[in-house]
Parts: C-alpha cells; structure tokens; sequence
C-alpha cells in the first residue's frame, strides 16, 4: 500500500482514540486531523496522554481502541507501511558515546536501506546540514551538549525522509539558542512537505515553533487552532484591564468602582488595574466614556492570558473540554 498525498486528505487522522491502563483512562476518545506541510503542536502538563497518543501514532502501543491513519495509511492494518513514512523521536532518546556523528547516522542509513554507501554517506550529511551539525561531522557523541545530542536524534529520525514526524519533547532542557535551531529546522522541514507533530510541557515554546496546536489534560482535548486561538478560548473569562492617569487615580477608582462588568479594582501609583468582564462593545463603550470624563486618562491596555497562566490553570483542573 502507497501512501496518498491528495489536497483532501490530512497528514494525520486520528478518531475515538483511547488508551486504558487497567482502570486508568491515559486518552479519552479524542479526534484530532493535522494537514500536510504543518507544524502542529500538542501541549500538556505531565500526565496530560500526549506521550501515550505520540506512542500510538508511532506504532509502539495498540490503542483500547479507535482509529489512526497516517498519509492515508492505516496504521494498525498496514503497520510496517506506515513506519515506512513514519519519523519518531522519543523524549531523551540516547546516543552511543562511542561512535562519530557521522558512524552513528550512517549506521542507522544502514538500517533503513537507502542505497548504496556513498548514497548513504551522502544523506548522513544532508541530514547533519538541516540540523546545523556539519562542523561536528567527525565529532564523538559523547563531547555533544544536550542541544546537539537532540538535534542529532533529530538527523537520525529524518534519514529516511519521513513523510510524518512525531516529536516527544524535543526542546526539553534545551539554551534559547538550541531551541531556536530546533524550531528552525522543524519549520523548514514542513516547508519541504513533512508534517510535523511535536509535543511540549511549554506553552510558550510551542506558540513559537507551531502554526497550530491542541492543549490536553487527562486524556482529552481541551481546545485547538492557533496560540491566539488557544489564549483566547482557555485564558481568564474576566479580562485584565490596565488605565494609567497623569494624577488621580483615586478618581478613576471611584468614576469605575459600581459599573457593569468591572471587577476588582486596584490602583498602583497613576495606574488603576481592574477585572471587566463585559464584551468588546461593552469594553470600547466603557473606554469612551473614561476618555471623555475628565480623569487625565494617559493610556489603556488589556492584558491577555499568559501561556504560562493558561497551563496552570489547565494543570489545576479549572478548565474543562
């Protein structure tokens, strides 16, 4: 079976997934589809079933039950197809210390049959070049730091030109400067066609790498589409509205303290800090009557849901799908 690539179909097609262990629900029914050339991220605390989806999806555990296609190949009917267009990338995945850079991909090219040995010498350094590790060709595995390591996982699991990768965790523990050449190169790779899954603890972290994500908490999807999507749908009901005065602010506490949808209110210096939870007409209402009641408004801001704010919450069990 070949895999299909047509504009109709996703990359990646999951339906009614669930993972039990024993009594214990890992996922719960979830549906997700993820296009192709997309970088697609799914967030969670620990716990969340983002590893157990990702081991799913790479064929390492059968599911309780529902239903995983991967560029149109079903993978529990036709398993060694899909692995055939498969790249999984474990979390922390090891690296022998004893080999080079470049023994170590080439024996995994090995593995994968990709031609003859200088064709396979020849992807080992197309594969170091999209990570960034060429200068490090003839380098020990063992004198890698952590960013290098991953991204040297990360030119194994591209050797045989996957056309779906699953990423567990790549960005873990990694400087800003690896992370920023990891998010390069997995958004090159879906420039090139791939589709990328990549999962992530950090909200903030994958707001950069993703043109979409998922968050998930025990075992189900709680929201979906972009980061502005995300903190728009998960983040606080009341909005965090900021006006700053050039004198009273104790006259603007008391012009805003009994108005419809104004929460607490907090005045700090010139700034006066309040909840509001009315909507965007009722806010811009709001905002023309305080500009044109003589209370020396200099500035007014509306303070959005962190991400870090959102995956407490999500965390703590205050949002629900």
């Amino acid at each position: 079976m070949t895999a299909s690539n047509s504009a109709q179909e996703s990359a990646i097609k999951i339906r009614d997934l669930r993972v039990d262990y024993g009594e214990f629900v890992a996922v719960n029914d979830i549906s997700l589809e993820v296009p192709y050339g997309e970088v697609f991220g799914m967030v969670g605390p620990n716990g969340a079933g983002k590893t157990s989806t990702f081991k799913v999806l790479a064929t390492l555990m059968e599911p309780t039950y529902g239903e995983v296609s991967l560029a149109g190949i079903d993978i529990m009917e036709h398993t060694e197809d899909a692995r055939e267009i498969l790249g999984y990338m474990p979390d922390l995945a090891p690296v022998p210390s004893d080999l080079k850079l470049w023994e170590f991909l080439a024996f995994h090219a090995d593995t994968h049959r990709l031609g003859n040995r200088r064709q396979r010498l020849e992807r080992v350094d197309e594969c170091l070049e999209i990570v960034n590790l060429t200068e490090k060709r003839s380098a020990w595995c063992k004198h890698l730091s952590r960013g290098q390591t991953q991204r040297l996982v990360l030119a194994k699991t591209l050797l045989h030109q996957p056309k779906v990768l699953i990423l567990d965790e790549p960005a873990s523990g990694l400087d800003p400067l690896s992370r920023r050449e990891m998010r390069h190169a997995l958004q090159n790779l879906a420039r090139s066609g791939a589709t990328v899954l990549v999962s992530s603890h950090i909200l903030s972290e994958l707001a950069e790498m993703c043109s979409t994500m998922c968050i998930m908490n025990q075992g189900r999807i709680l929201g979906s589409g972009t980061a502005e999507d995300l903190r728009r749908t998960l983040g606080r009901t009341e909005r965090a509205l900021t006006a700053v005065v050039l004198e009273n602010a104790e006259a603007l506490r008391e012009w805003l303290n009994g108005r419809d949808g104004v929460g607490e209110i907090r005045a700090d210096g010139k700034r006066v800090i309040f909840g509001y939870s009315g909507d965007d007409a009722s806010q811009a209402r709001l905002l023309t009557e305080l500009a044109t009641a003589g209370l020396g408004l200099k500035s007014f801001k509306e303070e959005e849901s962190s991400f870090e704010e959102i995956l407490v919450q999500v965390a703590e069990g205050n949002r629900e799908p």
